[in-house]
């Protein structure tokens, strides 16, 4: 049975797997996924009442261009639900075949929102198109996409979808090179979700830019505007990661200027006002990306979470802060001497971490392990 659905500017294929082998064998059990359903089919679980005390973080591979979740008790050590498998393929839900960058995070409604980037940076490699890139690299540049993708969820398991492309949404953003690492949080002024990601225009530097989404999350409401400008225009600043702690807003990103890496801006306003401290707050010296940060669960102590992909194997770093001015290295997955610790995956790649109670874990969990 193939069932079609169309939602906002996505139109995604579903398959169920009712047919028979010619020799009247069931087929091969699919892979278990997340289930995508119409906004009117989305179940919405009474809240639970125990303490948002479990952690679950979402994630992607270069090997599969897929999502992935991972779950912890202790914020410590994470355990992909899927065995290591996506949790939903790449190949299925993107333009591009592929996804990266998956950000999540709750809204003040209790739903689960996630945003991710329709882009496969090995799609000739693996016979997906014929060309390099979606687009001419000179006019577009390296990795150059037009779509991002939005998913709201009450449970964790069942997920609308939509494919959001703002260069069709507005005339400004027509000749966009790019639309990466999209991340979602609440404005509080405003009561909507403020979506905020990296772009540019054709193959110039990359910035970033905020917008608001409608209430469904399957599309952008207005057209995005700057976020943060950075004292040198000409230098590339991409995967922002905002954090509303106390009366201010923390925003973590990259600068492609030595000394490179991390930094850290504040602001008591959500989108504007940012300070324009230059320096570097991660301890690597190997190239990191993709900030992201999260709190331990009844602590003023915050973890910063970064992409390593100047190391092979890449990996996940990690420091922890609770006044965003010292830093405390605290070592990478599965290294001598780290507390932090993937059981059954490798590789993890631009990642955020979102606080959930341990029902709600033990919900998604239970859905992976069923047979």
């Amino acid at each position: 049975m193939r069932l079609t659905l169309r939602m906002g500017s996505a139109l995604v294929a579903l398959f169920a797997a009712t047919t028979l082998h010619a020799s009247g064998q069931a087929p091969e059990a699919a892979p278990r996924r997340l289930e995508i359903v119409a906004k009117g089919n989305l179940p919405r679980p009474p809240a639970p009442r125990d303490a948002r005390t479990a952690y679950l973080m979402s994630f992607f591979t270069d090997e599969d261009h897929s999502l992935h979740f991972a779950t912890s008790r202790d914020g410590y050590s994470f355990t992909d639900v899927n065995g290591g498998k996506a949790v939903l393929s790449g190949r299925d839900i993107a333009e591009q075949k592929g996804i990266r960058d998956p950000h999540i995070m709750r809204g003040p409604d209790g739903a689960f929102y996630m945003s991710m980037t329709d882009l496969h940076i090995f799609a000739k490699r693996e016979g997906l198109r014929d060309t390099e890139w979606e687009r001419p690299d000179p006019q577009y540049g390296w990795g150059n996409n037009r779509n991002m993708i939005f998913m709201k969820s009450y449970d964790l398991v069942h997920w609308t979808i939509a494919r959001v492309t703002p260069s069709k949404l507005f005339p400004q953003y027509r000749d966009a090179g790019n639309m990466w690492a999209p991340e979602t949080i609440y404005d509080p002024d405003r009561r909507k979700l403020m979506v905020y990601f990296t772009t540019r225009d054709g193959n110039g530097p990359n910035y970033l830019v905020y917008s608001y989404a409608n209430a469904d999350f399957t599309t952008l409401t207005e057209t995005p505007k700057k976020l943060f400008d950075y004292p040198d225009p000409k230098v590339n600043v991409i995967d922002a990661d905002i954090t509303k702690v106390g009366g201010k807003y923390h925003m973590f990103y990259v600068a492609h200027q030595a000394p490179g890496n991390i930094r850290h801006s504040e602001s008591s306003k959500i989108n504007r006002d940012w300070t324009k401290s230059l320096r570097k707050v991660d301890p690597e010296t190997a190239a990191s990306e993709a900030p992201t940060l999260w709190r331990r669960h009844g602590t003023n102590t915050y973890v910063l979470m970064y992409d390593v992909f100047g190391i092979s194997p890449n990996n996940m770093g990690f420091s922890e802060t609770s006044d965003f001015v010292t830093y405390r290295n605290i070592g990478r997955f599965n290294e001598l001497g780290s507390p932090m610790k993937a059981t059954n995956f490798a590789r993890p790649k631009h990642g955020a971490v979102v606080a959930i109670s341990p029902a709600e874990a033990t919900r998604l969990e239970q859905h992976f392990s069923r047979p």
